[in-house]
Formats: C-alpha cells, structure tokens, sequence
C-alpha cells in the first residue's frame, strides 16, 4: 500500500471523527462505519496509523467461550462448513462470540503465515475498542450485518481486509456473536464481495433456524410466509407454539415480521389469536397432527396476509413418556403438565418454579387454595412432571367417603373381616399407590383415628390392611390439599400436628381466580378442552370474553369450565354473551348494560327473555341510543356496555344505516 494512500486514510478517518457523530441511520452501512470511526476516536482513544496488534485469549479461556455456546456452535459450524464450500478459495469464514472472539473458522490452508499477522486465528478478539472499526466488532455495536470493505477499517493495518458480518441471535432473541466471511487477497470492487454477502446472510437464516428447531424440538413450530406455495422452503420466520397456541419463542426473521405488521411488542408470551386475525377454531386446526404442514391464512392486524404451517413436536418430553428405572429428568425442562398451568401471571409462575423443583425430591406436599382453584389438576401435573409419571396416581377425596368406609378403602382389608366385605379382600387405595403418587384431597376432612393410622404409614412406609397380622411395604409420594388452613385446625385439636408436618414437607399455594393475571389463558384453555370434548368450534365473541374477565369467579377455575361447557352446549357456532349463564351477566352488567340486548341476535331464547322483563324490542332501543347519541357510535357503545365492534354488527343485522343529513 502507498504512503500516501495510507496517510489519506488516516486523514480521512481523524476528519469525520473530529466532526459530529453522524446520524443513526438503521441498515445504511456507510453511516455505521463513520459512527465506528467516530467512536474509535472519541470513546476508545485510538490511532488509525498506530500498527495493530491483535488481543489473543488464552486456550483455557477460548475452551471456555466455546463450551458456553455449546450446541449453537457445533450448528454453526456445519453452517460455516458449507458457506466455504461455496465462497471457495478467497473467502476465510468464521464465528465470534458476542465480545467478538474468534471460535471457530475454516480457511485457506496457504494463507496460514499471514493469518495470525491479521488477528484471523481462533482467540483473537475484533472488539472495536482493541481493533478500531471492523466487520465482526462493529456489526457487534451496530447489531446488523456490516460490509467493511479495505480502507472501510480504521487502522491503516486492516486496509488489505474485506469482510462481511451477520449478526447471529440464538432461539430466544438473545445475540450471540458474529458469522463473518473475509477475503484475501482482497478484491478492489465492492461489486465483488456481494455475492459472499449474500452467502453469509443465507448461512445466517440456516443455522438460526436449525438452532431454533432443535431447541424448541418438544413445541410446535408454526412456520411464517407471504407465500404459501414457497412456504415450503422458504418458511424461516418460525414461532415455537405450545399445544394450546400460546407462543414461547420466535426467531429474528419472526420477530422482525410481526412487531411490522401485528403487534407492537413481542410475540412470545401471547396467544396466537392476539396475534392474528383469527379465532381459537383456527389455531386448534392449524396445530391438529393430520393437518401437520398443510398451508393455512391467516390475517395480520394490518390487513396483510400471511400463510403458516405448522410442525408438530420432533421429541416427547422426558414427562410424557414412562422412563427406564433409575433414569434422572432434568428439572430445567419445562415439563408441560406443569407449564400448562399458567400463562403470564406472577404468582403462578412462582408457583410453577416451586413445583418443578420439587417433583423428584422425596418430600410430601400439601397443596392449598380455595375450592375450585385446581388443586387436583396440580397434583396431577406434578405426578406426570415426575420420575413416577408411569406408575399409579391414586387420588381420594377424603370429604366424600363415607367416614365408615374411608379406612377399609385407604387400608384395605383381608378375607372375612367384616360382614358384607369382599370374599378374596380387598387391596387398598395406599398399597394401590406403591411406587407412585397418593393424592389425599380434602385432607382437613379426614377422621382423627384415621390421621393417626396415616401418620404410621408415613413414617414406617408400610400398611397394615384391616384384619391382616402382617404389614405391607410401600412406596409413596403423599400429596395432599385442603382448602381450609390447617394450622387452624391444628390449633383447635382437630388436625394431628404431627400428621400436619408429615404432609407439608413443602407446601404450594394457588391463588384464586379472580387474582390471576392470565385470565384470558385460562379461559382459551379450558375452552379449547371442552369443545374437543362436545365436538364443537372453540370460538368465542369479544364482548363475552370481555364478561368472563370482569367477572369474580368465586367457585374459581371449576365454575368457570361449567360455564364454558354450558355455554357449548347451547351455542351454534362459538360463544356469544346470551350464551352464558344469567348469574356470570346479572354479577357484571351495571343497569344501563342490559345483557338482554347485548345478548340478542335474534336468538328466540333471549327474545323471550326481553318480552318477560318488557324491554323495547332491540332494535327500537338501538335506534334510540343513536338518535340521542347523534349517531356517536363511541357514546352509543358506551351507554349500552357494548364495543363499537358489537354496535355496527346490530346496526347491520336490523338494517340500520345513519342518516345522510345530520
């Protein structure tokens, strides 16, 4: 390189960093590489004549850096494996972490004198503030792809390089580093290293999908296009959906998509009917296994359409599957018995962390809450979630026994015990349990003499049946729950305190429904599972949604699916607010929100209803609330407890339209 091409550069470089910052301007590239020169200056004192020496880490801290990205890296490597056969003998690829050390590469074998003199060798690390402006640190600051093409670098050193970096993002959004291709000899036309870009930004999108998909491998991946006939092969925008459609991961390209076109924030955490134009129906036969990678519509917020397919589960979840004897699960999974449970709400995912933790710990547990709250279905997720999933879940509801059967059932009994008893005997509920999980619901209610036979059980670990000289050795895990507060009860002598600290080796409590924050999960949840069971669309209207969230709840998650399951029963085609039981809608409306006409379409059941409690016909009182409104749809709504949606979809079914002079 000339002498004076060289002090031109530094010249060049010291002019723009004497000026002001130049302007962010998102994916301009020649803006990004003046703010790194900028910054080299002013921030990290550099000198762009000063001879570069490059930073190398130690091989015990490069070991280091690579086992943390673990995985992602051996896929990355088969992605830059590949990207060299196609970028032939100029190209030099290879991988950074975030901080920009160089883990991995694949080069020209020839070039193994002049490599390391340039910083290209596993440990060097391209972080702006010891290598000034590069394709690997600035593509780091800037978070987007950097083509630093010769005097693009800061140092007079780099000149001879081009390089071209893709930021990399693991499955979860996080950035993990840079995927960058470099060429020597450096080729004098910009022109030229576009093909070796676009190489990159393609190596790109196939490892973070192949990182994506092995990560999410026990979830649903729902595939993203503008295409349905190249969905097929070009579907990189992935979402990783759970079985009920809420959605727990997206990738960049997903990301990207959907914070421009549906949403403002982003997608993970909501349900995919927050997402989209589209009904509960819909996603339940998105994600049915027959329609696996059948291409479907769907609607983005802004009109736009997209088409998706959907992936089901490559892997069964360790809790899903009976596993060998002695074989450990990893806690750090999330079982979906257990993540199921919740959406977004803080105390159940408090709950739920709890609970994971505690499913292979021999402790027994008591579960409180109040009636209603699922205190059943929590033991249950944490016997699946457990090394007991395939062994016996025994539950006893020990309120509803009769107090004269309760101990034959729990103890069992041998051959002519008592008159009336079973000619062989009877095995019971405890030694039934062996190896698994005895569930003791309504453990508050259970008889003092019982408690104490109980207590023998647990700590010998053996039974002794009814009319039996031998005992029985078992292995059990008690779970137990009461919605009553048994410290209060032990301290009225009507619970054994001994029994109380044998239960509640860890105790869990459930919030109640009304004080959930992911009301909304709940209610497609429970929603979806009764329509599967009546054979019917999992569809509900905004307003009633609107209601059962308002609502109190006080019989909790038990009266809410009773409500859902009557509300299918009588509906046509989805849940509208007639549909629900009077007591959900009298609780909720105020006066002025009548649910006899926010509930009628025409339905004869409601007309009834309205003739009973002499309310004008609908149409008369919409009529009514618009005239006095002047046609204000926004105040129309609001006087009669409706959303403008509702309003307009009266207005078109008695076939009212405003006036053309107001």
């Amino acid at each position: 390189m000339k002498p004076q091409h060289l002090q031109n550069h530094v010249g060049r470089v010291l002019s723009i960093a004497g000026g002001a910052e130049p302007l962010l301007i998102v994916g301009d590239n020649e803006n990004a590489i003046q703010r790194s020169w900028y910054r080299c200056v002013n921030q990290h004192g550099l000198d762009p004549a000063a001879k570069h020496q490059p930073f190398v880490e130690t091989s015990v801290r490069l070991n280091a850096l690579r086992n943390e990205l673990g995985g992602f890296l051996k896929i990355a490597r088969a992605g830059i494996e590949q990207l060299a056969k196609n970028v032939g003998d100029i190209g030099y690829v290879l991988v950074t972490d975030a901080e920009g050390v160089i883990l991995d590469y694949i080069g020209n074998d020839s070039w193994d004198r002049s490599l390391p003199a340039a910083g290209l060798l596993p440990g060097a690390s391209w972080k702006e503030q010891y290598t000034g402006t590069n394709g690997i640190g600035t593509c780091i600051v800037e978070r987007s792809a950097i083509a630093c093409h010769r005097d693009d670098h800061f140092h007079t050193t780099q000149i001879g390089l081009s390089c071209n970096s893709q930021p990399l993002f693991g499955p979860e959004g996080k950035f993990l580093g840079v995927l960058n291709v470099s060429a020597l000899p450096t080729p004098h036309t910009r022109g030229h290293n576009s093909w070796a870009a676009y190489l990159a930004r393609q190596c790109v999108q196939l490892i973070e999908s192949a990182s994506f998909k092995s990560h999410f491998r026990r979830q649903w991946i729902v595939r993203l296009g503008t295409s349905a006939e190249l969905l097929e092969v070009s579907g990189d925008k992935l979402l990783a959906v759970d079985s009920e459609g809420l959605v727990v991961g997206a990738n960049t390209s997903a990301r990207n998509l959907l914070t421009t076109s549906c949403l403002t924030d982003a997608p993970v955490g909501k349900h995919l009917t927050e997402i989209f134009k589209c009904g509960f129906g819909d996603v339940w036969n998105l994600m049915r296994p027959q329609n696996a990678g059948d291409a479907v519509t769907l609607k983005a917020k802004d009109h736009a359409d997209l088409f998706a397919s959907a992936l089901p589960p490559r892997e069964t979840r360790p809790c899903d599957r009976g596993e060998k004897a002695g074989q450990s699960r990893s806690l750090d999974a999330a079982c979906p018995a257990l993540t199921k449970l919740a959406g977004e709400d803080s105390q159940m995912v408090r709950v739920i962390g709890q609970a994971r933790r505690l499913v292979n710990k021999r402790v027994n547990i008591l579960i409180q809450g109040e009636t209603g709250t699922g205190k059943e279905v929590m033991a249950r997720a944490l016997h699946e979630s457990s090394d007991r999933a395939d062994k016996p879940f025994i539950a006893v509801n020990c309120a509803a026994i009769p107090e004269s059967l309760i101990e034959s059932e729990l103890f069992g009994y041998t051959a002519g015990t008592f008159t009336g008893a079973r000619s062989k005997g009877m095995q019971g509920l405890i030694v039934r349990s062996d190896g698994g999980t005895l569930f003791l619901d309504e453990i508050g209610d259970m008889p003092l003499q019982l408690q104490t036979r109980l207590l023998r059980v647990l700590s010998e670990k053996e039974v002794l049946p009814l009319g039996a000289d031998r005992s029985v050795p078992v292995d059990i895990t008690v779970l137990s729950a009461s919605h009553r507060d048994l410290r209060k009860l032990v301290a009225e002598e009507g619970f054994r305190q001994d029994l109380y600290y044998r239960l509640c080796g860890a105790t869990l409590c459930l919030p109640p429904l009304r004080e959930r924050q992911d009301r909304s999960y709940i209610i497609y949840r429970i929603l979806s599972q009764e329509a599967s069971q009546l054979g019917c669309k999992p569809w509900i209207d905004q307003d009633a949604m609107d209601l059962l969230l308002r609502y109190a709840w006080p019989g909790n998650a038990r009266e809410l699916r009773n409500a859902l399951r009557f509300a299918l029963a009588i509906s046509d085609d989805g849940i509208f607010v007639q549909h629900l039981p009077p007591e959900i809608t009298t609780e909720v409306l105020t006066p002025h929100e009548s649910p006899r006409f926010a509930h009628i379409e025409g339905d004869e059941f409601n007309l009834e209803a309205m003739k009973h409690n002499e309310l004008p016909e609908p149409s008369a009182r919409l009529k009514g609330s618009l005239r006095r409104n002047k046609w204000n749809i926004t105040a129309v709504a609001a006087e009669l407890g409706l959303c403008r949606t509702s309003v307009y979809r009266q207005m078109k079914r008695f076939g009212i339209v405003p006036p053309t002079h107001m």
